[in-house]
Order: structure tokens, then sequence, then C-alpha cells
């Protein structure tokens, strides 16, 4: 692969703050597929750990539900899924294997005032691997080490860094721009590739783009920040010798090739993976030949989703 494209997609110029990467993706705008700001609604909460989820009728597409959508609000106890679905407009899905993300609350969310987030990285992995598997509470031990590891109090509380830390997670919105047309992106940590977020849209992506930027990428990004001290501004040098803003161009053209080039490598690098993934059929929708299937291979994991054959929908992520 080259720096610049990633079939069949095409790469924009690296973003980098701190410890986070952020490389835009552009992509085809796929029609019949719904926003999950306005495509995806809260119908109702059985009990603990089984929610029913909705498209509206009148919706101008399939819902795609992001994976590992979680939902917060306050008095209630909040809930994540493992996985991902494909909801029919004016049609319902429900959730038996949902995850309470907050031990020791009660209430049961209601179809109001909460907000959506994406589990952290560092869940995602075990989130995925109890796809069908009942148990409300199956996630507050891997939530309980998450909190240890940012020194916050050892309970199965997400809610200790979704809230309380959330007016510095949500500052990885502002530090990285989501871009006209962008449809997706690559996060990197550090210099690890950590996620691939592909939607079906432009209108897709930037519903997602905060939950992913300062949730699901953001925490472990913050996390590295907190352990290394690292600014936000990078350890890097100076440009020396120049003597013009030509040449100060110049510097600059050849430094951000030169990061594409790097980032390119690791991406190359993680996919090789890939070649021996196992695939599983989750869901299909057979009107629009739409299928959901997750993904689990050498160091990745996630869903996607594929219409007619082609990629419309893809949350990859790392698992080591």
């Amino acid at each position: 692969m080259d720096a610049n494209t990633v079939a069949p997609w095409r790469i924009g110029l690296p973003q980098t703050s701190g410890a986070m990467t952020v490389v835009p993706v552009f992509g085809a705008e796929h029609a019949g597929f719904v926003a999950p700001g306005a495509g995806v609604r809260l119908e109702r909460v059985h009990t603990y750990g089984d929610v029913e989820l909705s498209c509206p009728a009148d919706a101008d597409g399939l819902a795609i539900v992001p994976l590992h959508m979680g939902f917060v609000q306050h008095g209630a106890q909040n809930h994540a899924l493992c996985g991902s679905a494909l909801i029919e407009p004016g049609k319902t899905v429900r959730f038996k294997d949902a995850r309470c993300v907050q031990a020791a609350q009660g209430g049961l969310l209601e179809g109001r005032d909460q907000w959506f987030f994406v589990l952290p990285l560092g869940l995602r992995a075990t989130a995925l691997g109890q796809i069908g598997q009942n148990g409300y509470n199956q996630l507050w031990g891997a939530i309980e080490e998450l909190n240890v590891s940012f020194g916050l109090p050892k309970r199965g509380h997400l809610e200790q860094i979704l809230t309380k830390q959330r007016a510095t997670l949500t500052q990885f919105r502002s530090r990285f721009e989501c871009l006209d047309r962008q449809t997706g992106a690559l996060f990197f940590v550090g210099d690890r590739l950590a996620g691939v977020e592909i939607a079906p849209n432009a209108a897709y992506f930037r519903d997602i783009w905060m939950p992913l930027a300062a949730f699901a990428y953001g925490i472990a990004a913050h996390g590295v920040e907190r352990a290394e001290k690292r600014s936000l501004y990078g350890d890097g040098e100076p440009f020396a010798g120049i003597g013009s803003l030509s040449e100060l161009r110049d510097a600059l053209r050849e430094a951000r090739a030169e990061r594409s080039d790097t980032l390119a490598t690791i991406v190359s690098a993680s996919s090789a993976g890939l070649s021996g993934a196992k695939r599983k059929a989750v869901a299909r929708h057979g009107k629009t030949a739409t299928a959901l299937e997750t993904l689990t291979a050498s160091g990745f994991a996630g869903q996607y989703v594929k219409r007619d054959g082609e990629p419309v929908y893809v949350s990859l992520f790392r698992t080591q």
C-alpha cells in the first residue's frame, strides 16, 4: 500500500496531538444508510442487560448500530452493547447480551435525555468476545482494571472515566478536525495503529466522530499522555537552517511526507495479520443485500457491514 490510498478509500494528511494521531479517510457516499443520531433510538430497557433499540419509521435508510455503542443517563444504569446490528425503518432489535457499565447503580434507562458513547479501546475485545452471552455484569472486572490504570478506585463504574473526565476527553474532538466529506479515520495511539473506523457516508461519520475520538480512542491516548507526561505538541525539534518561507514550506512538506510514509508502513504491517482472519456472519438484510459480519484476526478484531459485497461500515480495533 502507499501513503495515499487504502482501496477503496483515499487517505488524507495525518493530524497529531499528544499521543494520538488521526488519519482522515474519504470514501464513497453510500445512500440508504441513516446516521445513528437520527436512526438509532433507545426504545426500552426490559431489565438489566436487555436493551431494545429502534429505527424510526420515517428514517431515510437502514440503521447500522455503531459497534460497542453505549448510553449514559443521569440516575440510571448505563448500558453498552457487545455488538452491532442492522435495523430497518419502523423495526426494533433486542440486545439480550447488553452490559451494564455502572456497578451498583439502580434505575433503568429511558428513551430521553441520554447521550451515547463508544466503549474504550481497553474494553472492546472483551465486549466483542461476549456477544450472545447473558450476564449484564460481565464487563465490570475489565472496567475495574481500566479504572485502576487511571489511578481511580477499583470499581465497575465506567462513569468514573466517562463523566468525571469528560471535560478532558471531549477536548480530543477539538484537538482534531473532522473534515468535509470525511467518511472514516485511522486512529493511532503512540506509533501503533489502534483502530480503523469507516462509515457509510459523511453524515454517519460526523455522528460517531466525537464518541470515537473522545471515548473509544481518546481514553487510551489520555492514559498514555498521563503515564508519559507527554506534551500535546510533541517533542519534535525546530527545523534547522531555515532561511526563508519557501525553505520552511519545503521542510514541512518533507516532514509530512515522511510521517505519512511511516504511518503507511505501520498500517501495512498491521494489516498483514488480517490475511488469516476468521469471519462469522451475524445478520443479513435481504432487501438491500446488506450483511453484518464479525472479524477476528491476529492483533485485531471488530465488525463490518457489506452491501452487494462492498464494505460500507468498518469498525476494527487492536486487541493486543
